[in-house]
């Protein structure tokens, strides 16, 4: 067995004063002076932000906790007042409207917000629907044209989209991030059309990082498989209670992810310190994603 050669020396203790950021993962001392975050300076747009338990926000967190400036978007008016809630909780006033669905929207997002930051570091697509009938029951009950439309458009179709609106406001380090989920690799019970929709999203993280316009300008392009975690956008899937105990059974882990951990690893990849990482789709579940075997039949 190898020994450490030389005595480690004693870590001196910090006398700045010390501030407490709470996260669904840990909780962290910061000593204000004394820290600065991996993300500092970095300007960052995050999409999906619906709730405190939305994934979004554990990402918005974890970001603002390393010391990034935040930027936050919503969908219709009746959005707009709880996501500027949050946007204040996390220090920013950079609230902007975004049907994804709708190009001149996005091309209005990024109009705006050249309008405050000469450029932009990152992106983060937490976006994602399909029709409630697409994503329940027997697979080809629920497939039509115009649910399978709908589900690519919003879920999948939207991150190139975005991508290709900010181009001029990427530069050389940036990096993009999108979020997936198991179901773009197996067929999973209740997700079916929507797992579709994952697996072109994907496929465009690989087409993304690969294109000259991203790639070739050093601009970095990522997803996050995340495990089952009890989102809003979670309870509309059949079943997701058993889904959630099965992987707790069943992931070599024994456990479920929270919106912190994810969080973690999404602003990981957004640093410089993934500046090696690209075309990437990590899996953040607990290493469910490399157990043998399915859910089985239909979740009830």
């Amino acid at each position: 067995m190898l020994r450490q050669a030389f005595p480690r020396k004693p870590i001196a203790p910090r006398t700045a004063r010390a501030a407490r950021v709470s996260s669904p993962a840990r909780d962290i001392d910061i000593k204000e002076g004394a820290f600065m975050g991996f993300l500092a300076g970095k300007r960052i747009l995050l999409t999906g932000l619906l709730s405190n338990r939305s994934i979004a926000y554990g990402i918005a967190e974890a970001c603002k906790r390393e010391g990034a400036e935040l930027a936050f978007t919503y969908v219709g008016e009746r959005f707009k007042e709880r996501i500027t809630e949050f946007a204040t909780e996390f220090g920013s006033d950079m609230v902007y409207p975004c049907d994804v669905a709708d190009d001149a929207q996005i091309d209005a997002l990024f109009a705006s917000l050249k309008e405050r930051w000469d450029s932009l570091d990152s992106f983060v697509h937490s976006i994602g629907f399909a029709p409630r009938e697409a994503i329940a029951g027997d697979f080809l009950d629920g497939m039509t044209r115009e649910n399978f439309r709908v589900a690519h458009d919003i879920s999948a179709y939207s991150f190139p989209a975005l991508a290709k609106a900010a181009l001029p406001m990427l530069k050389d380090g940036s990096s993009l991030l999108t979020l997936s989920y198991l179901g773009a690799e197996r067929a999973l019970p209740n997700y079916n059309t929507m797992g579709l929709a994952k697996a072109s999203l994907e496929a465009s993280v690989r087409y993304m990082a690969a294109s000259p316009s991203l790639g070739g300008k050093g601009v970095r392009v990522n997803a996050i498989s995340a495990g089952p975690i009890k989102t809003l956008a979670a309870s509309g899937i059949k079943g997701f209670g058993k889904i959630l105990n099965f992987v707790e059974e069943n992931a070599p882990l024994k456990r479920n992810v929270t919106i912190g951990q994810v969080g973690n690893v999404a602003a990981f990849l957004l640093s410089d310190l993934s500046a090696g990482v690209s075309a990437e789709v990590v899996h953040v579940d607990a290493g469910f994603h490399a157990v043998g075997g399915g859910m089985g039949g239909e979740a009830e």
